[in-house]
């Protein structure tokens, strides 16, 4: 794949998995949502619970272009404001269900910070850091250092207000029917 092309399917993914990170759940093998067990869900979780709310989400696209890792390009640097609950997104970032073949590591959680080694991402196999501010702020930052390109995807995550009744919900919705 030419440097054209992973740019191009990264930036394919982000126009699709914004919408979808911090609101929608992820689809299952039989076709139903992850949502549709959230007692299975719930027992398992471990990470860390924000307020739902008014969110802003930074999200930088890095990808290096050479094999010394001098020269580095930012493809993405965009900005999204969404009422969402993050921590339902956190759910299916902690999940332990396997992607194709892939299987995340367990986090671990030193302080703040929830790291993962190996997690299965749309961007492949990434290692990840949780940093929680607090249940208002996060960061969360994924590195792909395989490939001909690596990557670093990063997103700041900053609760900024309250949303109306609702507002929540029916962003799931109309985030959910975007996929579709």
């Amino acid at each position: 794949m030419n440097f054209r092309g992973a740019i191009a399917g990264s930036l394919l993914a982000l126009m699709i998995v914004p919408a979808a990170h911090a609101q929608t759940p992820s689809p299952q093998p039989n076709g139903r949502a992850a949502a549709a067990q959230p007692a299975q869900a719930d027992q398992s979780f471990s990470g860390p619970s924000f307020r739902k709310g008014l969110w802003r989400f930074i999200r930088t696209l890095d990808v290096v272009k050479s094999a010394n890792k001098n020269f580095k390009y930012r493809v993405v640097n965009a900005e999204t404001t969404r009422c969402v609950d993050p921590t339902f997104a956190m759910k299916a970032t902690f999940s332990p269900d396997p992607v194709g073949s892939c299987v995340s590591d367990k986090p671990e959680k030193v302080g703040n910070q929830y790291t993962f080694g190996h997690r299965c991402d749309y961007m492949g196999a990434v290692s990840t850091v949780i940093t929680v501010r607090s249940d208002e702020a996060y960061t969360e930052l994924n590195e792909v250092s395989t490939g001909e390109h690596p990557r670093t995807d990063t997103v700041v995550a900053t609760r900024i207000g309250d949303c109306d009744d609702g507002g929540v919900a029916n962003t799931e919705k109309s985030a959910a029917a975007r996929l579709q």
